[in-house]
Parts: C-alpha cells; sequence; structure tokens
C-alpha cells in the first residue's frame, strides 16, 4: 500500500473561505432539517438571489410571504413547515405587513375543518378577505382533507384565494416513502381542483407562486416530489426576494382582477398565466413540450422527478437522431385540451402515457389505467388535428418504482421497436463532479456529506447539488448522501449512478448494500476499515466488490484511523479525518491553506499539521491484486445499490423509559395536597389519548330470551351534564374495567398488596406519572387477562430463573414453537395472567409487570340512537363473547361482560369514535342496509333520523333494510320497531333472512336477489347509497348481487358497463360503505 499526494498551487475555492479569528470558537455542527439547505435554519430576509435553497424552503416562503394563515398538516418528521414556523417565532413580517399565523394541524378523519370554520366564520375579517390562505401537507393526508376540500370548492365564490402545497409524499409497507401523485390528480378532477406541478427545486417557488395567484380562479393544489427533489440543497440564482415576490403578486393578481367574467377557468388560467411570463420573462406553458421536432412516439408526464427526467433523457435520445418527444404536463387541472393538442407534433404516431399507479399489481392488471391516460386519451381520440389519429398506450409504473435515468430510458425504449436501453450518459452531467457516501445513522461522521458539501458551496464559482436518504431497515438505520459539484447549475433528481467517489464509513453496510455499484469505470472507492491487517483484507472485503472493482479497473483507498489512536478515540477528530481523506482523494489539486479553513468548521480541532500528518498515516491506496477478477461470488444475494427510503430522519434507537416505582400514600398525599409544587392535575382517565366522559346506565335489557345460547343486549346512557355529543353513524367507545373478582384472584396468586401505590406513565404524555393502587391499575389500566404476544414470552424468559422454563419461554418465539404459540393463544386463550401462573420462576416487579403488559383497549361499538331524536341519550346493541376452553373454564370478552353486568344508574368512561358509516347529503338520496346481527346497530339510528325528517314533513328517499339472524323467535332483534316504521311509511321495504327457521339456509343476499327490480331502482336509477354492517363473510356475496343490478341496469338501457369498476367508483363517491368485523 502507499499514499498518493498530489501538490497543488491552491484554487478559486481557497480563496472564498474566510478563516474564523479562534479555531475554538465555532460549535459543533449540528443539521436541523433536510428541508432546509445544508440542514441550516434560513432567516426569511435572507431568501434572495443566488442562494443555496431547497425546494420545501421554497414553498414555504411563498406561502408565509402571501398568506393570512397557514394551515400544516405535516407529519412530525417530514418538516414541511419547520421553516415558517421558525419564521412565526421570529414574528417576520409577510407581504401584508403582519406576522403570519402557523397552525400545526394533526392528520386525521375530519381534517380540514379548523381551516374551513376560519374562513366562513361569522367572525372573519372581511378586510382580509382578499388574502390567500394556504395549506402544507403530505399527499398521503389528501384523503382526510377530502371532505373539508369538497365543500371549500362547493362554496368558494364567498371564499379567500385558498391554495394546497401538497408535497407527494406516502407511506407503503413494502417501498417506505413514495412519491404518490394518484391521490392528487383523482382529487381535483372529482372536486373540480386547480392542479399544477412543479419539476424542481428551480422552478418551485415560481410555481407556488402561479399556484397561489390561480387560486384566485379556484381552489389550487400545487404537487411537488416530497421525498427527494424538495429536500435536495441546490443554487438557484434568480430566487426571488420577499419584495420581488410581493411586486409580481401585485401587479398579476390586477390581471386577475380583471379577467373577462365570461371565459371559463379553462381560459382565465390561461390569461392568468401570460401575464405572469410577462411579468418574469418566463415561458412557462399548460404541457411543455421537449424532443425530437418530428416526433413519432411522444411520452406525457406529470411529476417532479418524471418531468425532468423526461427532458434529459429525451432530449439526448433526440439530439441522437431518435424521433422521440415528451409532453411535461404543468397545469393537470383544468385540462385544457386546446393546449395539450398544440404541444404535440403533427408527426406523433404514438402517445405513451407515463402514468402512475398506486403498486405493482395495479401495473400488471390490464383492467387498471393510470389517472392520466383517461385524460390523454379523450382529447387525442376526438381531435381533428391528425388525417390518422395517434394510438395512445399507457405505460405504468408504481409509486414505489425508484426513477433514474437508467430505469426511465428501459421504460420508455421498451414501448418502441428498438432494443430496450439500459445505461445513458447524459450529456449535462458530463463536467458534474458525482460522490456518494454511505454511513449509518449513529455514526460520528454522519454530518461529513454536509460539513463537506457546506465547506465547497463557498466556492461563488461552483455548484453544490446535496441530497440524503434514510433507510431504517438496514443495519439499524443507514444513510446514503449524494453530493454533486459543477461550474454549471446541477439538475438531477435521482441517485447517482455513476460516482467519480464513493466513501463507505461503516464496514457493515459492506455486506448489505452494493457499494461499488455506483462508482464509475475507473472511479474511487474509499473504504474505512479500522484495525486493519493487510493479511485479512479479503476477509473484510466481500467477494463480489472485490470481483467489481478488479473487473471495472476502480482504486481503492484503505482509511484506518487505527494508524492514529488520537484520531480514533476522539469522535470529532474522527470526523475530520473522514473529511480530509474524502477531499485528498476527490480533489487532488487541494491546499493546505483549504485543510486549515476545513480543520476550522470542526469544534476544538487538531492542529492542521496533526491533521496532515494522521491523513499520510491513516489513508493509504490499496494494490488490486489480479486474482481478485477470479473471485467467486460468496453469495448469490443481489444487494441493492441504492437506499428505500423509509424515513427523513435517523432512527430513534434510545427510547427513554419512565422509572416506574412502587410508592407509599403519603407520597400521593403530597401531591394531592401541595398540588403546584408537585406538578399533580386530577383528571378523568388521564392515560387515555382520547376525549372522554363519565356518562351513566339509564336500561339495560336483554333481547334475547334467556334460555337461548346468546345474549344480545340492549343498553342505553344517559348523557346528563357530559357533554358527550354524536355524529349519526359514529361509533361509542367503551373504556371497559378488567373483572374485580379475577383481578382480586391475580393479586393473590401473584402475591402483591393491592392496596400498594404504582407510579404509572400517562399513555398521552409518558414524561407525566400517575398514581393508583395496584388494584385500581389492574382493574383499569393493565390488561392482564389479554393475549400476550411472542415478544412477551421473548421478554419473560431473560427474567425467568428456573432454565426449563426460560427454555420453553425462548421456544415459544422462534418458528419451531410457532404452533404451539398459535394453539396457546387460538385455543386455549391464554392470558397474560395464565403466563404468570404457569412460569413462577419467572416473577417481574410490580413496575416491571406495567411495562410488560399492554395497555386496556377502549372496545367501540356501532351507536344504535340519533342524538337529534333522543338528545339525552345513546343507544348500544351487544351480544357478550362467551366460549369454553380446553380446561372447561367459560371465558368471557372482558368489555361485552363488563357492560352486559352493569346495573342502572353504573358511570361509565366513554368516548366517541368516527365512521365511515354516514347519511347521504340529500334527504331524499335512498338506503339500502344491510345489517348481521348486531350490524344492525347503526341502521336503527339511520332510520330513526329518516322517520324524525319525515315527520317533520321532509321527503326522504326509499329504505331498504335487509336484515339477517339466525332465527325469527330468538333473534329478530328490534323487530317490534321495524315493523312499526313499515306500516308509518319510513322503511319502504323490509328483507329478512332467518337463516336457520327452514330446511333450506337464506341469507341476506338471497332477500336481495328476490327483489332485483326494488334495488336497481333505489341504487342505480335513484343513486341511492348501501351500506353493510356486520361479519365480513357475507361481503362477496352481498356485492355479487349488487354488481348483478348494476349489469342488469346497463342492459335494459343498452349500455356497456364494468360491473366492478362501477363498484369502486361508487366506493369513491362513498355510496358503497362497509362496516364489517
Amino acid at each position: 500500500m502507499q499514499l498518493k499526494q498530489p501538490e497543488s498551487s491552491g484554487g478559486p475555492l481557497a480563496d472564498q473561505i474566510t478563516m474564523p479569528e479562534s479555531k475554538t470558537s465555532r460549535a459543533e455542527f449540528t443539521k436541523q432539517s433536510s428541508t432546509l439547505p445544508f440542514g441550516q435554519p434560513v432567516p426569511l430576509s435572507s431568501i434572495s438571489g443566488p442562494t443555496y435553497v431547497t425546494g420545501q424552503l421554497l414553498v414555504q416562503q411563498i406561502a408565509y410571504a402571501l398568506s393570512d394563515k397557514i394551515f400544516s398538516y405535516s407529519p412530525e418528521t417530514f418538516d414541511l413547515d419547520v421553516a415558517v414556523k421558525d419564521w412565526a417565532k421570529t414574528e417576520a413580517k409577510n407581504i401584508h405587513g403582519y406576522p403570519t399565523t402557523v397552525l400545526p394541524l394533526q392528520t386525521r378523519s375530519g381534517a380540514g375543518a379548523f381551516a374551513l370554520g376560519y374562513i366562513f366564520s361569522k367572525d372573519f375579517d372581511l378586510s382580509k378577505r382578499h388574502i390567500p390562505q394556504s395549506l402544507l401537507a403530505p399527499s398521503l393526508s389528501l384523503r382526510h382533507l377530502r371532505s373539508a376540500l369538497d365543500q371549500l370548492a362547493l362554496l368558494y365564490g364567498v371564499a379567500s384565494p385558498f391554495v394546497a402545497h401538497i408535497a407527494a409524499t406516502d407511506y407503503t409497507s413494502d417501498a417506505g416513502l413514495v412519491a404518490e401523485y394518484g391521490t392528487a390528480l383523482q382529487l381535483s378532477e372529482e372536486l373540480g381542483l386547480g392542479l399544477l406541478s412543479s419539476g424542481s427545486a428551480y422552478e418551485a417557488q415560481h410555481i407556488a407562486l402561479f399556484a397561489t395567484l390561480m387560486a384566485k380562479i379556484l381552489p389550487t393544489i400545487h404537487i411537488y416530489d416530497g421525498v427527494r427533489t424538495s429536500r435536495e440543497t441546490l443554487r438557484v440564482i434568480d430566487v426571488l426576494s420577499q419584495v420581488g415576490v410581493s411586486e409580481v403578486f401585485a401587479k398579476v393578481s390586477k390581471t386577475a382582477e380583471g379577467l373577462n367574467k365570461r371565459l371559463d377557468s379553462a381560459g382565465k388560467v390561461l390569461e392568468l398565466l401570460r401575464a405572469f411570463n410577462d411579468e418574469l420573462g418566463t415561458d412557462y406553458e399548460p404541457f411543455e413540450y421537449v424532443g425530437h421536432d418530428a416526433a413519432e412516439t411522444v411520452y406525457v408526464v406529470l411529476g417532479s422527478v418524471e418531468a425532468q427526467l423526461a427532458r434529459q433523457v429525451v432530449s439526448k435520445l433526440a439530439t441522437d437522431g431518435v424521433k422521440i418527444g415528451a409532453v411535461i404536463v404543468r397545469i393537470y387541472r383544468p385540462f385544457i385540451e386546446e393546449a395539450f393538442l398544440k404541444a404535440l407534433p403533427i408527426s406523433v404516431q404514438t402517445v405513451s402515457v407515463v402514468g402512475q399507479v398506486a403498486n405493482e399489481s395495479a401495473v400488471s392488471d390490464a383492467s387498471v389505467q393510470s389517472i392520466l391516460y383517461s385524460d390523454v386519451l379523450t382529447a387525442v381520440s376526438f381531435a381533428t388535428k391528425w388525417a390518422s389519429i395517434p394510438a395512445v398506450t399507457d405505460i405504468k409504473y408504481s409509486a414505489s418504482h425508484a426513477l433514474t435515468p437508467s430505469s426511465f430510458i428501459a421504460a420508455i425504449t421498451q414501448t418502441t421497436s428498438q432494443t430496450a436501453v439500459s445505461r445513458i450518459q447524459l450529456p449535462h452531467l458530463e463536467s458534474v463532479q458525482q460522490y456518494v457516501f454511505w454511513d449509518t445513522d449513529n455514526s460520528a461522521s454522519l454530518v461529513a456529506p454536509t460539513v463537506v458539501g457546506g465547506l465547497l458551496s463557498r466556492d461563488s464559482t461552483s455548484n453544490v447539488y446535496l441530497n440524503e436518504s434514510h433507510d431504517n431497515l438496514v443495519q439499524g438505520g443507514a444513510i446514503r448522501s449524494d453530493l454533486r459539484t459543477s461550474k454549471k447549475s446541477i439538475d438531477a433528481p435521482y441517485p447517482v449512478e455513476e460516482a467519480d467517489v464513493v466513501l463507505v464509513s461503516e464496514e457493515k453496510l459492506l455486506k448489505d448494500v452494493a457499494v461499488s455499484k455506483s462508482v464509475k469505470d475507473g472511479g474511487i472507492l474509499i473504504l474505512k476499515l479500522p484495525n486493519l491487517k493487510e493479511e485479512d483484507i479479503e476477509k473484510r472485503i466481500p467477494a463480489t466488490i472485490r470481483k467489481d472493482v478488479q473487473t471495472r479497473n476502480i482504486l481503492v483507498y484503505i482509511l484506518d484511523s487505527a494508524q492514529s489512536p488520537a484520531f480514533e478515540n476522539d469522535l470529532i477528530a474522527a470526523r475530520l479525518l473522514l473529511e480530509l481523506a474524502f477531499l485528498k482523494v476527490a480533489k487532488p489539486d487541494i491546499t493546505h491553506e483549504l485543510l486549515e479553513k476545513l480543520a476550522t468548521l470542526e469544534a476544538n480541532p487538531p492542529i492542521l499539521d496533526e491533521c496532515i500528518d494522521a491523513l499520510s498515516k491513516s489513508l493509504k491506496q490499496f494494490e488490486i491484486p489480479e486474482s481478485w477478477a477470479e473471485t467467486a461470488d460468496e453469495t448469490s444475494r443481489d444487494l441493492p445499490q441504492q437506499l428505500r427510503t423509509n424515513s427523513f430522519v435517523p432512527f430513534e434507537k434510545q427510547e427513554t423509559e419512565v422509572n416506574l416505582q412502587l410508592s407509599s400514600w403519603e407520597s400521593a398525599a403530597k401531591g394531592l395536597v401541595f398540588k403546584e409544587a408537585y406538578g399533580t392535575d386530577i383528571t378523568l382517565r388521564p392515560d387515555l389519548s382520547v376525549k372522554t366522559y363519565t356518562i351513566h346506565v339509564k336500561e339495560n335489557r336483554r333481547l334475547t330470551p334467556t334460555t337461548y345460547d346468546r345474549n344480545i343486549f340492549h343498553i342505553e346512557f344517559d348523557l346528563g351534564n357530559s357533554g358527550l355529543t354524536y355524529k349519526i353513524g359514529e361509533a361509542l367507545g367503551i373504556h371497559a374495567d378488567n373483572d374485580v373478582d379475577l383481578v382480586r384472584q391475580f393479586i393473590e396468586s401473584y402475591g402483591l398488596n393491592g392496596d400498594n401505590l404504582v407510579q404509572v406513565p400517562s399513555r398521552e404524555d409518558t414524561s407525566v406519572l400517575e398514581t393508583r393502587t395496584v388494584y385500581q391499575s389492574l382493574v383499569q389500566n393493565i390488561d392482564i387477562f389479554g393475549k400476550p404476544p411472542k415478544r412477551f414470552y421473548e421478554t419473560l424468559a431473560e427474567l425467568a430463573t428456573n432454565e426449563l422454563e426460560k427454555k420453553k419461554l425462548l421456544s415459544l418465539g422462534t418458528p419451531e414453537g410457532a404452533a404451539e404459540f398459535k394453539r396457546r393463544a387460538e385455543v386455549d386463550t391464554i392470558t397474560f395472567a395464565d403466563v404468570f401462573e404457569e412460569f413462577k420462576s419467572a416473577h417481574p416487579s410490580f413496575p416491571e409487570l406495567v411495562r410488560l403488559v399492554g395497555p386496556l383497549k377502549r372496545r367501540e361499538y356501532s351507536i344504535a340512537s340519533a342524538q337529534a331524536v333522543t338528545p339525552n341519550a345513546v343507544a348500544l346493541m351487544i351480544v357478550v363473547v362467551d366460549w369454553v376452553d380446553p380446561k372447561g373454564r367459560t371465558r368471557y370478552g372482558q368489555a361485552t361482560r363488563y357492560l352486559s353486568r352493569l346495573p342502572v344508574g353504573a358511570a361509565v368512561t366513554a368516548s366517541v369514535k368516527p365512521s365511515v358509516m354516514k347519511l347521504p347529503t340529500r334527504d331524499d338520496a335512498p338506503l339500502i342496509m344491510a345489517g348481521l346481527g348486531t350490524g344492525l346497530a347503526p341502521f336503527r339510528a339511520f332510520i330513526q333520523y329518516r322517520a324524525m325528517q319525515k315527520a317533520q314533513g321532509k321527503d326522504i328517499g326509499a329504505i331498504l333494510l335487509y336484515l339477517g339472524s339466525r332465527h325469527q323467535r330468538e333473534e329478530y332483534l328490534y323487530g317490534e320497531e321495524w315493523e312499526a316504521y313499515l306500516d308509518a311509511g319510513v322503511i319502504t321495504l323490509l328483507g329478512a333472512a332467518f337463516s336457520r327457521d327452514q330446511p333450506q339456509k337464506i341469507y341476506i343476499q338471497d332477500r336481495m336477489r328476490q327483489t332485483m327490480s326494488d334495488i336497481i331502482k333505489a341504487y342505480i336509477q335513484d343513486g341511492g347509497s348501501f351500506y353493510l354492517c356486520g361479519p365480513t363473510w357475507p361481503v362477496p356475496d352481498v356485492t355479487d348481487v349488487l354488481m348483478e343490478a348494476i349489469a342488469a341496469e346497463a342492459r335494459m338501457n343498452g349500455k356497456k358497463m364494468d360491473a366492478k369498476k362501477e363498484i369502486d367508483r361508487l366506493k369513491e363517491d362513498g355510496r358503497y360503505v362497509l362496516e364489517v368485523y
């Protein structure tokens, strides 16, 4: 081995960096967020001119500068609002002269209601009606925002301009975080929203600004890649300052105010875009064409990475003479057909839509089309531009598909007659130096790429690009950082495929990642291998890497920090050594002066001479033996070259655990007497993460005969002054207690004192401790009679002192013990208490037991009443769950038994949970309801409400009620009520199926088929809604009946209809609703 040290006299980078006055004046480098340039906060006033930014920072700048309020639905680690929250905290002013209010909100059912409430509030300051309201959210939040956006679209004529900046980000179990566009595209189409897309940080500011202007015409979604492009740090030359933003907004707003009111939305958007281009000197179009002038195949793409790849790959192929082109969709809604057709060349023969679908199954399913495809097909099919209409094809790719130049060109060339291409050299990358850093997220050198990138960015003649991706499933947390430098602007929103230098800081990654595959032929691979002995090198470098570096003439450098013990033991110094090693190899003309300036970026660095001396000892080039070319593969595993991003932050490996302890009544008394000193708070069930209420039993009666084997009962609660309110179709969460007799038995058998006090952490805030007795904890907090999971057995094994018991406990957590575990869980129905009784040597203390056993969970039951009819009561219909275990013991469901035994007047802790079971917005919309057993509960509420409306003189639609149970005599649940509603004309049709009252079994699907004509009229012709509540087993049969009805109605009208797709559409429209269990 030998170290090569080229000499240089200096360079422009060295001249750009200013030395701090003191080497010890700088604190240790830290990163705040990947949505900030180099992870550092940026003052609002400093965003201007040539500067380093991220796309997300520029989106936040526009939102903050132009908005009255920002409603943020950013998940905690997504950091979509980290800058605006900082600016609001420092009271930075927007263009209207006051700080923008930033409201962080949670993504959940009913999201968006807060924003609607503000915009349409009676107290809204009408002088601010012209000021935009903005929303920041990932695309995964759109499903929960749909209802609010729908209402906003309907009332937009009297609303403030509203723009939603949506980072296309969703999570999938197989691929992690993906840039998902389908939800936004579908929502904009169905609700009549505007939608436009930005491709990179270079245009993020302009498009966010235009989206806000477009919101003066219709509610608008600005969609952009939220996984990669919005988090890339790069240099943008023409960033508008807040003053510039204000001027453009004011001037183009005047155009918006003067638009011809007779124009439709598409016409207004076009006029606004022309004014915007005139003001900025840009040439944005709704559809932008790149490629050959006489293209025969044209690809249509939408999306940030997709757009940039299409521009670069298609332009390269067209330059090489391939007759292809690409249309980049910038404004998707309104879809301006004239502009789209104008963008297509007259020579085109095939229009291929590169359309995103949900997953790989949808890619292979011929019946699934991308959302963009239908718009393109319609526009082309009815066009008169061509003598022969071009063919339109759908090139589908899943949201999880990794997009790179190689994968993109392979996908598009497969559709042409030429042979598929797997690699491409893009011209704009030829002058770009590309580097890749691999590390684990607990490494001391984790921020090295950011430090180096920040250092290189100080050269005003150079452009630096930095992006990082996290995969928390590789080695407990791996990070890949891509660094690019160039004299020209860098637009490369995809992983580096041919790096000049790849640096691997953590040796264990060599077994999980094909690190050498990202190195270009003849490139350099730096491996950090501490304490390396030359004879061990082949043991420590996998065979696949050894063969690859020899075959492709890759140079290998070894960094062994153990050669300099001072650097090995000092983490900051070790990171500095790594940064110096990289710069020494990647920038061979590096100067002594520049090395000194890098050293000052670290807190309390060693002196420069020590750095250089350590580097000469620690960094060596390894001469590759020719024998490595014949190295046999040690494994057939196909290792990845890139990471699957599943997080934006390092994995939190250490979880702070509250120290639980038994305490005396005296300490509890001090907390009660001196509340302020001890921070004591007295609340109702503070351990629960939902708002709870105390209600009282008003009625508890059994609906089935006492001689019948199923105990189905009706229980009604008096709400009193609890403040509990609920909507039709919602569920009541019951926070049930454990059986007190069983608790006392466990306390005795386990040797506990039920009166001892224990501190347990609140489930809502683990920093808050609650003081309860052991008895109270077992009754109300701890699921001691629940089913233990595998991990419980594994943890308990560590506490067992008996070797046989330890061995058995461990085996239950292994694959070999899977059958035994399944038998214990499903046949023997073993509880936590049973396990403690069986394995007596595993006897954790009570605080340890609290940690081992999960908390009691609330049980939810569909509400069987309408509060508009019974304002101070809520009713449930429940069946007691019971069974006999192999030991002959009668076991019961914890919550159902608790409820069935409650006397009138008993207090119960309850909460409310939203549900998918909602009445249609139209009072006259028919209802088709199918309920099995206790699944009838929500339909009782539906019918109560419709009966009240009918009594008020309102027109109500037809109500078809299908119910199923075993026997009419024993289980005609609420039968008298149904008959009365039928006689009163509230229920139109009652289809009761009692499966065991006759020789042949009759189910609800049979009753539905018998009344097919009624279903066709109510469901299809009159636009009704279908609901099914109960067990899952009848879903396929009932769905088949509905598809038969759809097909039959289509035949009657001479139409061709895909019944399955129609069911899917009805699901999306909320007209096919299932609540099954």
